[in-house]
Order: structure tokens, then C-alpha cells, then sequence
């Protein structure tokens, strides 16, 4: 069979539809002597089997692995400028206590952008100096906890925010750790909804001069210095996610070096941190072809050595924050296939060809990023290997909405039938976490494999738990 003309352009046609792009998988991920997709050795049957479908399944060891990856590319390359790096795991693509637990023994710090994620971090007894809060609009009781928490930095989005911890800290009869959030100007290149340093967006405290003559980003850091209630410890960036061109790092990189050198020539401070942020890209498709750590920490640390040299200035402790990189390439998900159906297209010139919707028991609920950012995904039949012929294929969840796609287009078995068992890779990042209740389904669970035993880390809802805030019941 040869390839469809529906296929997009990128979807090449696959010499062997049972084969694994090794990018796409964690590192223990592989096909098992009986052709099962397997994690360090326990097969997707019996994972179904033991957890259910859906089922979100981790492997651990490669979180880990990935999590230490980055901290020790990061030291490496930066321990003549400013000692090392400190990395913070953004917790808002995945967080649950293990999760926050296996990062911290890592030796990475944890982001957070919510009471709620604090929450979790106290519950996994992270220490409160390595955190930090995040968010455009955090609430007092927010800015309250996080105070008495101790935590290591809450990063400030806006003038009005500033006011309020510094009510806050006041009232506590404490001083707050701050860094402020600004706007680099740098148009990374990723979908408009993830990208973070632009003007017209919601985060971050402009560099441009407002009608009062100076910027909002320097009129934040003239009012943190004086006020005795704020330890400003410097600024912070982000760009972006999924983002694959080190050129926009670079970029805000001198940007931000740029503002620090402005700030100490305006009021004579030398602010000792700058965080870049995090937003490094992975691989979701054959598309995709993602940097690694040790070459971006090495591509940011000449752009970072040589200007500091221009600005005269000693290189700032720096900070970044993977999320996504770390996360998401542990993880696929399992779902069982149900029904299937084979519909006609007609392309431009009117003539008709065959596309296959495979429909599977999960969804937009326990992953909305097709339907929010058009993000693309693949699949692989994962309890068997087929000789069958690969059929360009649509998989599809079970939710009554036209748009409940998961994996847009992909080459699939032309065998697969209801009963057998689908995989998509890279789903840590930003598919649980952003995971609903829509049509009254339950979130799924999630398993972690560590070592070649798997475990329960989060347990599937149940209808009980849907309708235990029913307060009609």
C-alpha cells in the first residue's frame, strides 16, 4: 500500500508499522520478544490488565534520568561563570507528591503556580526555599502561604501584584523573596497560545515606555528596591514552550543581561539572579527534532559569558525551568480501541480516498492539546505486532464533540480492531495536567515504573468521586 494523499506533507510512510521512532519514547519503552509495547520489561496488556485503560504509564528511571540530565548539563556548563544552575521542575506540566519527590532527590528545585501546587509540594515535604510560585494573578492567600512557606522566590507579574505582596508582607510582618517577571519583546517561534514574551499577552512586565515616560518593567524595580518589605533578587523570563530554535534563548538572554546592566547603572545594584525560563521543545512526531540539554546549556552559556564581558558585569546566578523536557517524553498512554469506521475525503481535484477513525475509550478529557493548540501526536498498535498494510488513520475519543481528536493523522494497521491496544507517546506534559471531567468521564489513572515494577502514583477517579461534591446527592 503506498502513502495517502491526506497525509500532511511531514507524515512519511512507514517502511514498518511496527517500529518505534526512539525519540518519541522514554528510554525503557520497547517492543518485548511477544511484540507487546513494553516498559522495562512489563507489557501493555498486563499494565491494562492490573490499571485500566485509559492509563497514563511513567517510566520513572527516564524521568529521573532527564531530570538529572538537565542539572548536570546546566552545571557543567556554567560552573566557571556563576558556579552552576539552578533548575526548577515546572510542576504545572505534571505534579503529584511522587513526582515532586523524584525531582527533588534529583537534585532539581520545584515550580509552582498555585495554592493548589503548593500544596502538593508541602505534601511531598519539599523544602520551602527550593520552591518557587508563579502566576498572574495570585490571590493573598496565596502570597500569604507562600511567605510563611518560606519559599525561595515568588515571581511578580505586574505592578498591581507588587502592590499586593507588599500588603501582604507587611501585614505578616515579613520580607518577601522576589524576582520580576518581564517581557522580553522575543517572538519565539511556537503556537500563539504558549508563547509567553510578546506584548499583547497576559505575563510579564513590559520593557516599553508607557506614557509616563518609563517602562513598567524599570517602575517594578524602582519600587521593589524601596520597599522595605521586598527582597528583590532579580529577574525572570520565559518565552515560550515548545520551542526547538536556540536563537530566542540567546536573544533574551541579552535582553534580560541588558536590563540588569541598566538597573545597576540607574540605582547602583547589582541583582545577583536572572531565571530564563524553560520551554524546550520535544518530540511529539516525526516533525519534531528537539535539541538535548548539554547543547543548549552550552549554546546559552557562551551567549551569557560573552555578555556579561560586554557589559562588564559578573554573570548573575542563572535559573531555568524544564517542564515538558523532563516530563514529557517518560510517559505514553494506553487506551483501548473500540469502534472504527472508514469514511470517504475528496481532495481538491474531486477524487475520493479512504481515511480510517479509530475511536478509543479516553479522549479530549485526559488530553485536550489537539483541540487547544492544534498539537500533534502519533500512535502505535501496542498489544501485538501485524504484517497488516498501514492505513492513514484519525484517532478519536469517545466525547460528543467533533473535535475530540487525539492523534490527528498517522499510518495505523489496517488490522486494528475493537479490543486491541493503542499507545500514544510524550503525553507527561500537559495532558493530565490539564486532564476534565467532561461528559461525566473519570480521569484517568497514573502508573510509574521504576526498577521493573510498576505502581500506582495517582488512582483513577471514581463515579463516587464525580459526584461527591454533587451537593444534590
Amino acid at each position: 500500500m503506498a502513502s495517502s494523499p491526506l497525509a500532511p506533507a511531514w507524515l512519511n510512510f512507514p517502511n514498518d508499522v511496527n517500529a518505534l521512532r526512539e525519540i518519541e519514547w522514554a528510554a525503557g519503552v520497547a517492543r518485548g520478544a511477544d511484540g507487546q509495547l513494553a516498559v522495562q520489561g512489563i507489557n501493555a496488556t498486563a499494565l491494562a490488565a492490573e490499571f485500566g485503560t485509559p492509563l497514563f504509564v511513567m517510566d520513572e528511571d527516564d524521568f529521573r534520568s532527564r531530570a538529572k540530565g538537565f542539572k548536570t548539563a546546566f552545571d557543567d556548563a556554567f560552573k566557571d561563570l556563576c558556579g552552576g544552575v539552578d533548575v526548577y521542575y515546572a510542576g504545572k506540566a505534571f505534579l503529584c507528591t511522587e513526582v515532586a519527590r523524584a525531582a527533588t532527590a534529583e537534585g532539581l528545585r520545584l515550580d509552582t503556580c498555585s495554592g493548589g501546587e503548593l500544596a502538593v509540594a508541602q505534601a511531598a515535604g519539599v523544602p520551602g526555599e527550593n520552591l518557587s510560585l508563579h502566576g498572574n494573578n495570585k490571590s493573598a492567600a496565596e502570597i500569604s502561604r507562600a511567605i510563611e512557606l518560606g519559599v525561595g522566590r515568588i515571581v511578580i507579574d505586574s505592578l498591581d501584584e507588587l502592590e499586593r505582596v507588599i500588603r501582604v508582607a507587611d501585614a505578616l510582618g515579613q520580607r518577601a523573596n522576589v524576582m520580576l517577571r518581564i517581557t522580553p519583546g522575543v517572538h519565539a517561534s511556537t503556537h500563539e497560545a504558549i508563547a509567553t514574551a510578546h506584548e499583547d499577552q497576559k505575563f510579564g512586565l513590559s520593557i516599553l515606555a508607557d506614557a509616563s515616560g518609563t517602562s513598567p518593567a524599570l517602575a517594578a524595580v524602582a519600587r521593589a528596591i524601596e520597599a522595605s518589605q521586598i527582597n528583590l533578587l532579580g529577574l525572570h523570563a520565559h518565552i515560550g514552550s515548545q520551542i526547538f530554535e536556540a536563537e530566542g534563548f540567546a536573544m533574551a538572554a541579552r535582553t534580560m543581561l541588558g536590563i540588569l546592566a541598566q538597573i545597576r547603572d540607574i540605582h547602583g545594584v547589582s541583582l545577583g539572579e536572572l531565571d530564563l525560563g524553560g520551554g524546550y521543545g520535544i518530540a511529539y512526531t516525526s516533525e519534531d527534532h528537539p535539541s538535548t540539554p548539554m547543547k543548549l546549556a552550552a549554546q546559552m552559556a557562551d551567549v551569557v559569558s560573552a555578555t556579561c564581558s560586554e557589559l562588564e558585569m559578573d554573570c548573575p546566578r542563572i535559573s531555568i525551568e524544564p517542564g515538558r523536557a523532563i516530563v514529557g517524553p517518560s510517559t505514553f498512554t494506553l487506551y483501548e480501541v473500540g469502534v472504527r469506521k472508514d469514511v470517504q475525503v475528496e481532495d481538491e481535484a474531486g477524487a475520493l480516498h479512504p481515511r480510517r477513525y479509530i475511536s478509543i475509550d479516553g479522549g479530549m478529557s485526559d488530553n485536550p492539546r489537539p483541540v487547544l493548540y492544534d498539537a500533534q501526536y502519533t500512535s502505535v498498535l501496542a498489544s501485538r505486532v501485524t504484517q497488516s498494510d498501514a492505513i492513514i488513520s484519525r484517532v478519536v475519543g469517545k466525547h460528543c464533540e467533533s473535535g475530540d481528536i487525539v492523534v490527528k493523522d498517522v499510518y495505523l494497521p489496517e488490522d486494528v480492531a475493537a479490543g486491541d491496544l493503542l499507545a500514544v507517546p510524550a503525553t507527561g506534559a500537559y495532558c493530565w495536567a490539564l486532564s476534565s471531567n467532561y461528559n461525566y468521564l473519570t480521569r484517568p489513572a497514573v502508573v510509574a515504573v521504576r526498577d521493573g515494577v510498576a505502581r500506582l502514583i495517582v488512582r483513577r477517579e471514581t463515579e463516587a468521586d464525580l459526584l461527591a461534591r454533587d451537593m444534590g446527592v
